[in-house]
């Protein structure tokens, strides 16, 4: 499919979270009405559609994605060309304490997604929002799209079961549904739950005058980092495709969450050996030591590569937080 000759609809399952918010922008800058789902839109504040200053373009609707009949009147209503699963929930460490709703909000959530679009009959495409979570352990080696899944979390077997969900609704029903196989990309629009912004938080306070110590869990684990903005053009460029496929989207390097931490008190000037203390209790039941993405299918056939790395990562989210902090 060429560039948009005309105004086409795109709905959001998820429209609230980092990912949603980027991609509301992406889209509305691209001509798209944009329609996002919270499961109760008149009391969610939608935080980061208000920080991108997007908030009164974007038109919000409650849904439920794991509510077939609430994705059904949602679909029928907004009648979007395109659908982007970004919904459900996102914490690796979280999916540990909440094994059930993880599962739900991700496998029941798209497989609903993709009944209400085989039921409905009108040409929609799906993108489904994976995670090079579901690779697990590649013994130090990038995965690409043909790595064996050996997910170590519930939020990755969740994850796993989406993607095979999307496959298998590809080749039986001849849906345009396909899967971003997304490494970990991050931007200010991440909570504070999530450690890469935990620790550049930190660092700014405590550059700032702040005594606190930052706690930390295994520092030895090694992460894909990406640029989240960047990642939300990649999953644009897949439902542009002429036929539906699913690609890894990651920067091609890995680093460990050490480097991040020194990069973050680095770039404040900071030396994070000072600040910084070990919790056994952060630790993970069972740990991925090692993530990396292969983007080299991303970018022969999507034109898609990573243009910031995770040094650049570091030294955005800590311009933002300062700016945050000085608001």
């Amino acid at each position: 499919m060429n560039e948009m000759t005309s105004r086409q609809t795109a709905l959001i399952c998820g429209v609230s979270g980092q990912d949603g918010a980027w991609l509301a922008r992406l889209l509305l800058d691209k001509g798209y009405r944009v329609v996002g789902t919270a499961r109760d839109a008149q009391i969610s504040h939608f935080g980061n559609l208000s920080y991108l200053d997007i908030r009164e373009d974007v038109e919000t609707v409650s849904m439920s994605l794991t509510d077939f009949r609430s994705v059904i009147q949602v679909l029928d209503r907004v009648r979007p060309d395109e659908v982007y699963n970004l919904a459900g929930q996102s914490s690796v460490g979280l999916s540990f304490q909440q094994p059930v709703e993880t599962l739900e909000s991700h496998a029941t959530g798209t497989l609903n997604l993709l009944e209400a679009i085989r039921f409905m009959g009108r040409p929609m495409r799906l993108y489904n929002a994976c995670s090079g979570e579901c690779f697990g352990d590649t013994e130090n080696q990038p995965a690409d799209e043909n790595t064996p899944f050996r997910p170590r979390s519930p939020y990755a077997v969740a994850k796993a079961t989406s993607f095979w969900e999307i496959a298998n609704y590809r080749d039986a029903y001849g849906l345009y549904a396909c899967s971003g196989i997304l490494f970990n990309h991050e931007s200010p629009l991440r909570p504070e739950r999530f450690v890469t912004r935990k620790i550049i938080s930190a660092a700014v306070r405590i550059a700032g005058g702040s005594t606190e110590t930052l706690c930390l869990g295994n520092l030895a684990v090694a992460r894909d980092w990406g640029w989240a903005p960047e990642y939300v053009f990649a999953m644009w460029r897949m439902l542009q495709q002429e036929e539906a496929d699913d690609y890894v989207i990651a920067t091609g390097e890995s680093h460990t969450l050490e480097e991040f931490a020194a990069e973050a008190f680095r770039c404040v000037g900071l030396d994070w050996h000072d600040y910084v203390e070990i919790d056994q209790s952060l630790f993970r039941p069972s740990e991925v030591m090692y993530g990396c993405g292969n983007p080299a299918k991303a970018k022969r056939e999507l034109g898609w590569k990573a243009a910031s790395h995770m040094p650049d990562v570091v030294r955005m989210m800590v311009e933002a937080q300062k700016g945050m902090s000085d608001a």
